[in-house]
């Protein structure tokens, strides 16, 4: 049986600190990349970054928003993906990538990339203090980018195997957590993360991308006891509005705007997620104006 169903699945092994997500992306994937014109090659990257966000999501357990950048001044600008939580609610994704120049389909990501950075920035709906995470890309791949980021930022051991074929794309992540993070093991197999991590190393693309959860942990983990929790869903979400368009164009300023009006006659804006147009003439101009600019919540940055 193929998996075609875009889920997010939790999973641990019995009586150890370790735990794991998969996720599946289709149609979420799907809808998120038809709306742009891609390169292929970024095609792959994104869908890789946005299987990574959904499985960092997952372990975050916050009903909020996380955004998972990578910028860069090279060739490629930016690849950002941003995930909302909502109690059960499926998770609702976002992404698209800014370059500059032409992008040849053989080139690997970072070729692309110069003085680059990963940014994880967490919003918070309960109120509580917003959050950004900015260190330089250390890694070859997106996975051992978001590995490394977890080791060095948050102390926790971590493995990430993403892939995306341009239409579907599919990742696991195992963690260790430190002993403090799992009380109820009294004793468990000290040898258990180092030989999970070697089984997980076997796994090919094409099971990531196409096996059921069940199936693809039984084939792996079949000597461990693992416990697979029930999957939830995701699905491509574009959270863009008039309003909110609006409230950036106010962030400019009269002078910027009413240049801009006597330049073009109308200010045009396309959102880069979904690419949905907004247009505003001389008198939505004079409305937007009209209304005060609200100060942004600022995150606390490490």
């Amino acid at each position: 049986m193929e998996n075609n169903q875009d889920t997010l699945q939790r999973f641990i092994f019995e009586s150890s600190p370790v735990r794991g997500n998969l996720v599946h992306l289709g149609l979420t994937l799907q809808m998120a990349l038809n709306k742009q014109n891609l390169p292929s090659g970024l095609r792959q990257s994104l869908g890789e970054l946005m299987a990574a966000s959904a499985l960092l999501a997952a372990t975050l357990k916050m009903n909020g928003s996380m955004v998972l950048q990578i910028q860069s001044k090279g060739t490629l600008k930016l690849l950002v993906v941003e995930c909302t939580s909502d109690d059960d609610a499926p998770l609702r994704m976002r992404a698209t990538a800014k370059w500059s120049g032409e992008i040849d389909e053989q080139q690997h990501l970072f070729d692309l990339i110069s003085q680059g950075q990963f940014i994880i920035t967490l919003d918070p709906k309960d109120g509580n203090q917003a959050y950004q995470g900015i260190v330089p890309l250390e890694g070859d791949s997106i996975a051992t980018v978001l590995e490394n980021y977890m080791l060095r930022s948050e102390q926790i051991d971590t493995r990430i195997w993403l892939c995306c074929d341009g239409n579907t794309a599919a990742g696991m992540l195992l963690q260790k957590l430190p002993e403090t993070m799992n009380q109820t093991t009294v004793e468990h197999d000290a040898d258990i993360w180092n030989r999970v991590g070697h089984l997980a190393n076997t796994i090919q693309d094409e099971e990531l991308l196409h096996l059921p959860a069940e199936t693809l942990l039984t084939r792996l983990f079949h000597e461990e006891q693992v416990r697979l929790f029930a999957a939830s869903n995701t699905q491509f979400f574009c959270s863009c509005s008039r309003d909110s368009v609006a409230s950036m164009l106010r962030m400019l300023g009269d002078e910027e705007l009413q240049s801009i009006l006597a330049e073009q006659g109308q200010i045009e804006v396309n959102c880069d997620f979904c690419n949905t147009h907004y247009a505003f003439d001389k008198v939505d101009a004079t409305q937007l104006l009209m209304t005060p600019v609200a100060a942004p919540s600022q995150p606390n940055v490490h």
